[in-house]
């Protein structure tokens, strides 16, 4: 009788488990390039860790609107749970929606791919009333200013990418579709710590305006070059002829997408007329110096020979001038150090190579006269800036003969004298000799040691074989253990995902579901803000930070879709951060 109970449990789970259904539907298999498409991921059982498609060639307009339903009808019980989207297609064609994944019972399943047609935009039939009072064309425009179209090679030029809209709309998102290259030009994009909307002008009009990005160019070669445009993909609120009931306009929602435009500039080449033998490409207003450390030294000791150049303009695309010294002395290779900002107007700071030079012999030694030439903006002409001769005097150490100490370093009709003492100074007198006489491998303690090794693993292998098993048959303990290893993961997916809005916040609400998982024990059918605030209470949580976690739950899904500024993320990413270490302090 036992054996067949057992046999009729195993049965039904198999049942059971075949009976799981996750399925994905949409509104329409067919639709025009202007319609929304509806799409619900339904499950007839309780899942986790919902993960949806990356839907190319769609725009997620809203979405995901979570329901679920249980009913008992005849002491059957019937769950239903879905994930609902509502996308709006980006190019026309056969498009393909991937499929979407969720966990359910330790397993994984995931959907049929669908495939949707997207044909041309057809006519909507609209109320007149619903029809905007003005046109998105003229309400919203994306200018690129740039501060100069005809610079020389390596002056720096500055973009900055503005967005002019009426005082009649509202501006709920944007999204870059095409984001600006600029081929044959050093660029450094300016940070924008937080966007900021400003009144303005455009064509004569008030407006308000978004600077949105700020660039500096230092054109890399002559000629027209071309910037490519920055795209973007704005969603509106026009005003409608429609009011309601206390007499206030209703509003519609639209789409945009606007473009910078292209822009050529024209760069002029440096001019060949005086240009410098020694010009590496500098151009700007500079300063030049060759600072040793010092100029007397002992047998032995070292000096630093620092090149710096300072000022304003392309400080990181040029090579500074490098020292030359005699043969007796040794110079080392340069430690390149740069300070340098770079503000809307340009770079400007400093940069050096510091050489460590250290004297041989005996004697006073000429390190000659270092130039620097540069192009300057402000009088188009070049420039040259010498250092002063460095005399390094060496007070002690071997003799030299004087043609060593007076030679020119780049003359090789001269050699070097050397001392038969000083020849061999580098060689080690001392002798450190070893036996070549190797021990046998066997019978030494190496081979009696690998002989035990495989012996005294074997209580290490016993003891962890049990504590596995004991682990293994925590049933309770791995599902915990496996909800805190998701919140971790999730809250460090959030993170990563810092600069994507919509991503954040559905990372950081699986991270805060998974924590409250493994801490309460409860599954997320079961999550309501009374049964979270009762539970967290009960386990002697403060009331004032469960109601900042609940508030903080609440705000995730709302975040997805109302305007945000980074600072806004990054608040919340800290103040989950901040609530998960009070929760894991406070509960008992």
């Amino acid at each position: 009788m036992k054996k067949l109970l057992l046999l009729y449990i195993f049965f039904f789970s198999i049942t059971a488990f075949a009976q799981v259904e996750f399925e994905a539907n949409v509104s329409k298999n067919a639709l025009g390039l202007n319609e929304r498409l509806r799409i619900d991921f339904t499950m007839n059982a309780d899942g986790d860790n919902f993960t949806p498609p990356d839907f190319d060639g769609f725009r997620v307009v809203n979405g995901p609107m979570q329901q679920v339903s249980q009913s008992w009808v005849n002491g059957k019980v019937t769950f239903n749970k879905s994930y609902s989207y509502f996308l709006l297609p980006t190019r026309k064609g056969n498009l393909t929606i991937n499929q979407a994944s969720i966990e359910i019972n330790g397993q994984t399943y995931k959907t049929s791919p669908v495939k949707i047609n997207v044909g041309a935009a057809i006519d909507i039939p609209k109320n007149p009333q619903d029809a905007p009072q003005i046109s998105a064309d003229d309400a919203i425009h994306l200018v690129a200013e740039v501060s100069k179209v005809n610079p020389y090679i390596n002056e720096p030029i500055t973009v900055v990418y503005k967005l002019y809209f009426s005082y009649n709309i509202g501006i709920t998102n944007w999204r870059e579709l095409d984001k600006p290259k600029y081929n044959d030009f050093w660029s450094q994009n300016i940070d924008m710590k937080q966007l900021k909307v400003e009144e303005g002008t455009y064509n004569g009009e008030r407006a308000r305006v978004v600077t949105l990005r700020k660039t500096v160019l230092y054109p890399q070669k002559s000629g027209k070059l071309s910037i490519e445009p920055l795209s973007m993909d704005v969603d509106l609120e026009l005003p409608t002829n429609r009011r309601n009931f206390f007499g206030q306009v209703l509003t519609t929602q639209s789409n945009k997408r606007v473009s910078a435009g292209a822009k050529i500039i024209n760069v002029k080449p440096l001019p060949e007329n005086g240009k410098p033998a020694d010009f590496t490409g500098a151009v700007g207003n500079f300063k030049f110096e060759a600072i040793p450390s010092k100029t007397t030294l002992k047998h032995g000791e070292s000096l630093d020979l620092k090149v710096v150049v300072s000022g304003t303009g392309n400080l990181k695309l040029f090579d500074l001038p490098k020292p030359v010294v005699p043969t007796a002395l040794e110079m080392y290779d340069a430690v390149h150090k740069e300070n340098v900002n770079s503000p809307l107007s340009g770079m400007t700071g400093s940069i050096s190579d510091s050489y460590t030079i250290i004297p041989q012999f005996k004697g006073e030694y000429p390190i000659k006269p270092m130039t620097f030439s540069y192009f300057d903006l402000n009088s188009k002409t070049y420039k040259t800036i010498s250092s002063p001769e460095i005399m390094v005097k060496v007070l002690d150490g071997p003799e030299s003969t004087e043609a060593v100490a007076t030679q020119n370093p780049t003359d090789t009709s001269t050699k070097k004298a050397i001392t038969a003492n000083s020849t061999f100074e580098f060689i080690k007198l001392k002798t450190n000799l070893k036996s070549n006489k190797q021990e046998d491998f066997f019978g030494s303690s190496l081979f009696y040691g690998l002989l035990l090794f495989p012996f005294l693993c074997i209580p290490v292998l016993m003891i962890f074989r049990s504590k596995k098993e004991a682990r293994d048959g925590d049933v309770a303990g791995n599902r915990i253990r496996r909800s805190n290893k998701l919140a971790k993961k999730y809250l460090s997916e959030a993170k990563q995902q810092i600069q994507n809005k919509e991503l954040f916040y559905i990372a950081l609400e699986k991270a805060l579901h998974n924590f409250l998982k493994a801490k309460l024990h409860i599954e997320t059918s079961e999550m309501s803000k009374e049964t979270i605030r009762t539970l967290l209470l009960e386990r002697k949580a403060n009331e004032e930070t469960v109601s900042q976690f609940i508030k903080l739950v609440e705000n995730c899904e709302l975040a997805r879709y109302a305007p945000s500024s980074s600072s806004a993320i990054e608040s919340d990413f800290d103040k989950a951060v901040g609530l998960i270490s009070e929760l894991e302090k406070q509960i008992v």
